[in-house]
């Protein structure tokens, strides 16, 4: 895997040119596919977005990898040395796009999905050579944020994964191994948890949209940056641990789970919470919150690693 020069990216979204700009700045060449019209500029413009929000030394240890465009997605993925597929989640369409990347590229190339839910046991079910598809999920953004959620199917090898942990670590990197499939992996349902008692509650007026994001940046999240939940509750119990937690939170505990809401997230809800969250951030752009977002990333990141990240 440290020979691994050519990276297509098939399907060049939000996902697609964040990971692009990542491999670029690891020195690898990109050759990049998707059949949406004015993709080509498109990711041109938010790999250069991104570029911005890279670390110096990143960008001072590496060479710039060079960037190819194509319409042809048998054309992209000739030569490479590993396929990173973000588009589209549905899974007939996953299902064909895995089968044609498979019949397109070299038996022993890693074909990594971004998907956020769908299974590879799925994906993998038409491939000639389903043993080296992987699932390979990042969190938004895949060029600073550390976090790879890998898993296999069915008819995966351990040597695929093997291979793709190590190449997602080349790159800075932090894997975490499933180990089993299950709908929307790890992270992905911790932050739906959270979404749903969010909207829970705004509908129930116990806070503005506004509000509810600040008890999370002004709290909990501040901790969940440096510790999870398992080891957040751990130093909750004092001396003893996790046990201590349970001695004295259990009772709330079960309270509290029998309390959280449990919105269903219907067209009419979708309009409320739309209104809600656009209402309360109406005067800030887009674009000015994700570059503000990178930018206090970047600096997270530092001090958590006490230099760049990636670094």
């Amino acid at each position: 895997m440290d020979e691994i020069k050519k990276v297509t990216v098939v399907g060049t979204g939000i996902i697609g040119s964040s990971w692009t700009c990542l491999f670029l700045a690891h020195g690898l060449d990109v050759v990049a596919t998707d059949i949406r019209e004015g993709a080509e500029a498109e990711l041109v413009d938010a790999v250069e977005c991104c570029w911005r929000s890279l670390p110096q030394c990143v960008l001072e240890k590496n060479r710039r990898g060079t960037l190819r465009f194509s319409s042809d997605l048998e054309a992209a993925c000739e030569g490479a040395g590993f396929v990173q597929e973000n588009a589209i989640e549905r899974l007939d369409a996953k299902i064909e796009l895995m089968r044609r990347i498979d019949a397109a590229t070299a038996q022993d190339v890693i074909i990594a999905s971004s998907s956020s839910a769908i299974s590879v046991t799925d994906m993998q079910r038409d491939c000639a050579y389903p043993e080296r598809v992987v699932l390979g999920h990042p969190f938004n953004p895949p060029h600073l944020v550390p976090l790879i959620e890998l898993a296999g199917g069915v008819r995966t090898e351990e040597d695929a994964l093997v291979r793709a942990e190590h190449f997602y670590t080349r790159l800075g990197k932090v894997p975490v191994r499933l180990k089993k499939e299950i709908y929307g992996h790890i992270a992905n349902r911790l932050q739906a948890a959270i979404f749903r008692e969010a909207i829970h509650l705004l509908e129930s007026g116990v806070a503005s949209a506004e509000e509810v994001d600040r008890a999370v940046t002004e709290g909990p999240g501040l901790r969940w940056a440096l510790m999870g939940p398992f080891l957040t509750y751990r130093l909750a119990g004092g001396d003893k641990g996790m046990q201590g937690f349970w001695n004295m939170f259990a009772p709330m505990q079960e309270k509290l789970w029998g309390d959280l809401g449990s919105p269903v997230p219907d067209a009419a809800l979708q309009a409320r919470v739309t209104d809600a969250v656009e209402q309360s951030y109406a005067n800030v752009s887009i674009q000015t919150l994700a570059d503000g977002r990178n930018s206090r990333l970047r600096r997270m990141l530092a001090l958590k690693s006490r230099s760049e990240p990636g670094c």
